[in-house]
């Protein structure tokens, strides 16, 4: 990475200084969309080619593909728009990456300093409006501070629990001139996320792992944001733990291991919240109890003794008490407790008795459906999703019940590989999050699972995909339903589907013609497995599979709000 930058007392205009420490920083990346309060910076963009902008065509669009752009690599992702409507319509995207702890950069553009306040054209607040939904942001006043507050944005972004930073700059000072020094590193008063795990934490968390007889591990999104899957997988390995996984966290441990118990929660399986009820210690790792993990909270495992470990101290006994919380790096965490465990070559009790338990709840099936008849069932794209890619794809979702039945049925061996939308639950998140994940994963297959209401949300993202060529598989559950909605309706609301049918539908495989794509309508199951081949065999051209699905079809299990984990509704 090219840092502190002389320029031997040379001076530059903000918007030079803007492209050159996105240089510094190693961005190749940005995705945005241009008007009239960053025209500097894109004339600057314009100039060079170290760094790359992609055009999307919607700002919320960008934000999600930077979002599947930093989920499914390493990196932080980066977006640029303008003031004004182009900072609002960022802020869904922002609010997203916040609930996911998504590191990203929003660069917004502001009205001149002068005019600030004033109600000018395209004038928001984009500070005050973006306060509640991100990690940190920054108003730029002085072109003096542009290096030094883009340095503090990438650091606040990608350390510690990572999150959404928005920089706001006004266009004045994309005009004004300063010399260039970009900072070798950073210093935040007010910000240290460098954390020293308390020893005695540890000790006491490997006693009540030695020493328990029915134990979970309970692994979140956390494990995946701190690289930390290999040191998770081999400690479960080690201890022959069960382990599920929220929905943040699958591909965190092998999907297809023994002891994976699949993912818990509100569509969780039968035997991860049996599991979790009745565990005498429950190892929470990088999660949040979030209320769909959770249900009930005073009937959530309720004679378990809690760990918790996790970077952020304000998740730690906020929903669920910790009996033995640690506060630090989920990988610093795990090393430290297989140095205590694996390191001493200590042994936990036998657990044989534990696992016949949830052998036994197992035999349930509680994902199982049945695929007769010509009707396709949507758990059965899904499944055969699985089989054609060998579960070796990026798969992005929107959300509803197509999110469900991927995370239930498309087994993740690996991280960063499942790229959806949790914490806020946000339709349209699939289409641009398949589009960062490509440009991060150029030479991989991505496959976006999304239905016939999410997908509609931000489709006017194929022109993005024509215009750079991103080979994206789409594949549609259409079910001509807000299928979640009419599911919850089925339930709680006495089959009363108010304004849950989707009519008026487009013709999908014309609309994806029209954008330059290849569409395909598949209404039998014999042509399923056959038509994902064919697309995925297109390896230069996205093409959108409208799977025309069972209206009736519900995801289950299902815990119902307020209820607690051994109560789930089945079938």
């Amino acid at each position: 990475m090219k840092q502190n930058i002389d320029n031997n007392n040379e001076k530059f205009t903000g918007a030079e200084i803007f492209v050159k420490c996105l240089e510094a920083e190693g961005i190749e990346l940005v995705f945005g969309y241009p008007g009239g309060a960053v025209l500097h910076i894109y004339d600057e963009l314009h100039k060079q080619n170290e760094v790359s902008h992609i055009l999307v065509r919607h700002e919320q669009g960008a934000v999600h593909a930077a979002e599947g752009f930093a989920k499914s690599s390493n990196k932080p992702g980066v977006v640029l728009v303008t003031s004004g409507p182009g900072a609002t319509n960022s802020i869904t995207g922002i609010a997203d990456a916040y609930m996911d702890s998504v590191p990203i950069v929003v660069f917004t553009g502001q009205v001149r300093t002068a005019l600030i306040g004033n109600d000018a054209f395209q004038e928001v607040d984009t500070v005050g409006i973006t306060r509640p939904c991100v990690k940190h942001n920054f108003m730029i006043t002085n072109v003096k501070d542009m290096a030094s507050t883009i340095k503090k944005a990438f650091y606040v972004a990608t350390s510690g629990r990572p999150g959404p930073v928005v920089v706001d700059i006004p266009k004045d000072i994309t005009e004004d001139k300063c010399e260039f020094n970009y900072p070798k590193s950073v210093s935040m008063r007010s910000y240290n996320p460098h954390i020293e795990i308390n020893s005695d934490s540890i000790i006491e968390a490997a006693e009540k792992i030695l020493s328990c007889e029915k134990p979970v591990i309970y692994a979140g999104g956390g494990v995946i944001n701190s690289n930390a899957s290999e040191e998770l997988t081999n400690f479960a390995k080690y201890l022959n733990f069960p382990v599920t996984n929220t929905l943040m966290g699958l591909g965190c441990f092998p999907g297809d291991d023994p002891q994976f118990i699949q993912m818990l929660g509100m569509h969780g399986s039968y035997e991860a919240n049996m599991a979790m009820h009745d565990c005498d210690l429950l190892i929470a790792v990088g999660a949040r109890f979030d209320d769909r993990i959770t249900g009930r909270l005073d009937k959530f495992s309720p004679d378990a003794t809690v760990i918790h470990i996790d970077v952020d101290p304000s998740s730690i006994s906020k929903n669920i008490r910790a009996h033995i919380p640690i506060h630090g790096d989920v990988k610093d965490a795990i090393n430290k407790l297989s140095q205590e465990i694996i390191g001493k070559k200590l042994r936990p009790k036998n657990i044989d008795n534990w696992w016949n338990q949830i052998n036994e709840w197992r035999k349930k099936d509680s994902f199982k459906y049945n695929q007769e008849g010509d009707i396709i069932k949507p758990q059965f794209v899904v499944d055969s999703l699985y089989n054609v890619t060998n579960g070796d794809a990026f798969i992005t979702s929107d959300v509803g019940q197509h999110q469900m039945w991927a995370a239930q049925l498309y087994k993740f061996n690996k991280p960063k590989r499942w790229i959806n939308s949790g914490g806020l639950g946000t339709m349209g998140f699939g289409l641009p999050s398949a589009m960062g994940t490509q440009f991060a994963n150029p030479d991989s297959l991505v496959c976006c699972v999304t239905g016939e209401a999410s997908i509609q949300m931000c489709i006017q993202e194929l022109s993005t995909c024509l215009q750079y060529g991103l080979p994206i598989k789409i594949i549609n559950l259409n079910n001509r339903y807000m299928g979640m909605v009419r599911q919850w309706q089925e339930f709680f609301y006495e089959k009363r589907y108010a304004m849950s049918y989707m009519d008026a539908l487009p013709d999908f495989v014309k609309l994806a013609e029209s954008f330059g794509h290849v569409g395909y309508k598949v209404e039998k199951s014999s042509d399923v497995e056959p038509a994902l081949r064919e697309a995925i065999n297109q390896k230069n051209r996205l093409v959108f599979l409208d799977f025309i699905t069972d209206q009736n079809e519900n995801v289950f299990p299902m815990i119902a709000t307020g209820a607690a984990h051994n109560k789930m509704i089945l079938s």
